[in-house]
């Protein structure tokens, strides 16, 4: 039998529990070794739940017990799960995470402590949740060069983008739905914003490409600027507005971004609707994967911990090699990309029919209310599309697009 700790009894913690108590017979078979929670450690108490008897309020009492195999960390943010998890490690644990804040800013060094010590620190569930990606990108892809990896990597996202593309709603509706059904925090910067694409769309550069890619370093732009009216020229043009993560070799360097995109029917993520995610890989070899699921939520995400639980017992004396170098890789420079972009400009073709056809070609004109008119640019690199744009005239908005 091997003890294990859970860190954190909150959403996810408490799903590993109830999977690892639901599902108990067949996880022991995979695992080849039953599996008993010894400690849960939380700075609440929980009378009436039977897991009361397992919490303790010091990790030291974990840490210092040689029985523990395995530390779950599923507490989020950086400290203390940092030093815990490094703690963890430095004594001969294995440690199995959900934590993409972690993972995104300490994971090249924590697989580092981890091969020293000869055990290992597993991270499936940190990108997304309940969707299996980092193990393919390590065990099944390696004979691919990952040539590109885009994502919907955020849920809430989704959700709302959703419903004002099929319900034509405002973003300030959608987002009180979604916070009231429990998909978006009170505070719901780091979905709105980007921010929880950006660390994940960073973990998996940083797999992808074996250097470390530091999101700070990812340009990143949220949803927060999107407006019913946008969604209203897209299904004019036969287009949808997702929340992308990119990844993407382009020539000797890796372009990283989190942007909202236009995006056509012969796109692989154009029907990914609502909660679900999805994550698009192209290798060299393999051509085209697609890995779509719930990428968030209690048992998903869960059930992606227990997993790399299983994994670290099956390896409990072996360190699995996750090539990750704590060297840094050099972004391409994000106005040296190129895209189309869809343009929202205040006023009447007739007027400033000229002005666009000058800076932009001759683009197609479109407009489905008063006062303003769109319309789609050709492919441009973003410094020559935001030097045209600053001689623009009334831009209300700007949405980049793949179509």
């Amino acid at each position: 039998m091997v003890k294990i700790a859970v860190l954190g009894y909150g959403t996810v913690g408490s799903g590993v529990v109830e999977v690892l108590t639901t599902n108990r017979e067949s996880i022991a078979r995979k695992a080849g070794e039953e599996i008993d929670i010894k400690y849960v450690l939380d700075l609440r108490d929980f009378p009436g739940d039977p897991i009361q008897e397992k919490i303790v309020h010091d990790y030291q009492v974990i840490l210092d017990d040689e029985e523990v195999r395995v530390v779950v960390e599923v507490m989020g943010g950086i400290e203390p799960a940092f030093t815990f998890v490094k703690q963890a490690l430095m004594a001969g644990k294995n440690v199995a995470t959900s934590n993409k804040e972690l993972v995104a800013r300490h994971g090249a060094e924590l697989i580092a402590i981890a091969r020293e010590n000869s055990v290992n620190f597993m991270f499936e569930a940190s990108v997304g949740g309940g969707i299996p990606i980092i193990r393919p990108l390590l065990q099944s892809l390696t004979a691919d060069e990952i040539v590109e990896i885009s994502g919907i990597l955020n849920g809430t996202t989704n959700y709302m983008l959703t419903k004002m593309s099929e319900q034509g709603l405002a973003y300030d509706i959608v987002l009180k739905n979604a916070q009231d059904k429990g998909y978006a925090e009170r505070n719901p910067a780091a979905d709105v914003e980007g921010y929880d694409a950006c660390r994940k769309i960073a973990i998996l550069a940083s797999l992808a490409y074996a250097h470390q890619v530091d999101f700070e370093d990812i340009y990143t732009e949220g949803i927060s600027k999107i407006t019913d009216t946008d969604f209203v020229y897209a299904k004019k043009l036969g287009l949808s507005i997702k929340l992308l993560a990119v990844c993407k070799r382009q020539e000797d360097k890796v372009l990283a971004m989190v942007s909202p995109m236009m995006i056509g029917p012969e796109h692989p993520l154009f029907n990914v609707n609502n909660v679900f995610n999805a994550i698009f890989v192209k290798g060299n070899m393999l051509g085209d994967a697609m890995f779509y699921g719930r990428g968030a939520g209690k048992l998903p995400t869960a059930s992606a911990v227990v997993a790399d639980v299983v994994e670290e017992i099956k390896h409990i004396h072996t360190n699995i090699r996750i090539n990750w170098s704590r060297e840094k890789l050099e972004l391409a420079d994000m106005k040296a990309a190129a895209h189309r972009f869809f343009v929202r400009i205040s006023g009447m073709p007739e007027e400033k029919g000229a002005q666009v056809k000058a800076l932009f070609g001759d683009v197609d004109m479109i407009q489905v209310k008063d006062g303003e008119f769109g319309i789609v640019t050709p492919q441009m690199k973003e410094k020559d599309f935001d030097e045209k744009a600053a001689a623009l005239d009334g831009m209300i908005t700007r949405i980049r697009g793949e179509f």
